[in-house]
């Protein structure tokens, strides 16, 4: 009898358990689902911008993870394919919420962008032509910068802890102001900065992780890039007229991009001008460059251009089509490099290599922010709206939501009173 009564309270107390833990995890699924939308709706700026909201929100916010932890996954997906953003967006699903946190947290900073992009075709389609933006923007524009300059002062500290890193992290920043390209700007910043940071015995990189290790997650993530970098080229030599369009065909397309997109949009033009414009004529150069317009004008991934292309080519059916298959091997490529990464920290040559890939990827983001800074601070309106929101961003930690919303907010002001 004692048995009896003792195995209710036992099942009792484990379905208690499993309630609360499943109670948990729809909780952690309805957070990211309403982080990720709310980037996914204000997130102008491109990637660097959007990286920094991330920042800002499952940081320092939230505290979801360490600076360190998340700096080690902007210096892991900037080594692999596809869109960055989306990729931090996915990977902090997966580490929240595992699998459905992946999946939630990806598709919630990915749909935004697509409707609002999607709206912007069917208009095109109807209209012939692109409503007007301009106001919005010139307020946006530079709140970005100010969001991206909040982002590295945040991150700095973290990446570069000590006068190697920061030799390494403006090497890397020189370097791409100077026009290198960005992949070979932070492949050279990890494996040069690797070898001189692992050659400086009594630095401070003696003290990091004393297990040492087989050096395999290294190898893995560098195995990946090159493997990358391959595709494009086959992509590239692959490319071929074709007949008519097919959704298979416009999948295909953009699921092949998707896998090889390596750097940043204008490598995405580069493609669907050399097989959808050139190659296969199912574009013309006019249509092309108002794709990429749009995906300019509007928040989220650039990617979401591939949305506006396969509604103009295709319709509703030919915009899923496209946008799934762009952003479908970022999903892939995130889970695969989950289990790359803690061999990364525990292998001492890996993780120095990390640490220099992780300061140099802060180089770009700098150099990011001065390109844009440059190309957008022309008038005295726009210098004071980015000297605000970075003091904002910095000193007041104000949430990068509302600063490019308040840049918005005047650059409409000011549109009026022009």
């Amino acid at each position: 009898m004692a048995e009896r009564s003792d195995a209710p309270v036992k099942q009792t107390r484990d379905d208690g358990f499993a309630g609360e833990e499943k109670r948990s995890r729809a909780r952690d699924l309805w957070a990211l689902a309403a982080l990720f939308l709310k980037l996914g709706t204000v997130g102008f700026g491109g990637p660097a911008a959007h990286i920094a909201m991330m920042e800002a929100e499952v940081v320092a916010k939230r505290r979801w993870l360490s600076r360190q932890h998340f700096l080690d996954l902007v210096g892991a997906t900037n080594l692999i394919p596809g869109p960055n953003s989306t990729e931090m967006a996915i990977h902090v699903g997966l580490l929240r919420a595992g699998w459905m946190g992946l999946i939630v947290a990806g598709m919630s900073f990915i749909l935004p962008a697509a409707l609002i992009t999607l709206g912007f075709a069917a208009a095109y389609v109807r209209y012939g032509s692109l409503p007007e933006v301009s106001p919005f923007l010139e307020g946006i524009q530079p709140a970005v910068v100010a969001v991206i300059v909040g982002a590295v002062w945040r991150l700095t500290p973290a990446a570069a802890r000590g006068p190697r890193l920061w030799v390494v992290g403006l090497g890397v920043m020189t370097a791409a102001l100077a026009g290198m390209n960005e992949i070979l700007a932070l492949l050279g910043g990890g494996v040069l900065g690797a070898a001189w940071l692992a050659g400086g015995r009594g630095s401070e990189f003696e003290q990091r992780d004393g297990q040492g290790g087989t050096g395999g997650g290294g190898a893995g993530v560098v195995g990946i890039a090159v493997g990358g970098l391959g595709a494009t080229q086959l992509a590239v030599a692959g490319a071929a007229a074709g007949a008519g369009i097919s959704l298979g065909s416009l999948g295909l397309f953009f699921l092949k991009v998707g896998a090889v997109l390596y750097g940043s949009g204008y490598v995405l033009v580069s493609l669907i001008e050399g097989e959808l414009v050139t190659g296969r004529g199912w574009l013309t150069q006019q249509q092309l460059l108002d794709a990429v317009a749009v995906g300019q004008v509007t928040p989220g991934p650039v990617l979401t251009t591939a949305t506006f292309i396969g509604y103009v080519l295709a319709g509703l059916p030919g915009a899923v089509v496209a946008t799934g298959g762009v952003f479908l091997p970022s999903f892939v490529f995130v889970a695969g490099l989950k289990p790359v990464l803690p061999r990364l920290r525990r292998s001492a040559l890996a993780a120095v290599f990390l640490d220099a890939v992780n300061v140099s990827a802060v180089g770009l983001i700098a150099a990011v922010a001065l390109t844009l800074g440059r190309a957008t601070l022309t008038s005295w309106p726009a210098a004071l709206i980015a000297l605000t929101g970075t003091l904002l961003s910095t000193w007041r930690r104000v949430s990068p939501v509302y600063v490019i919303l308040g840049g918005a907010l005047v650059g409409w002001v000011l549109g009026l009173t022009a």
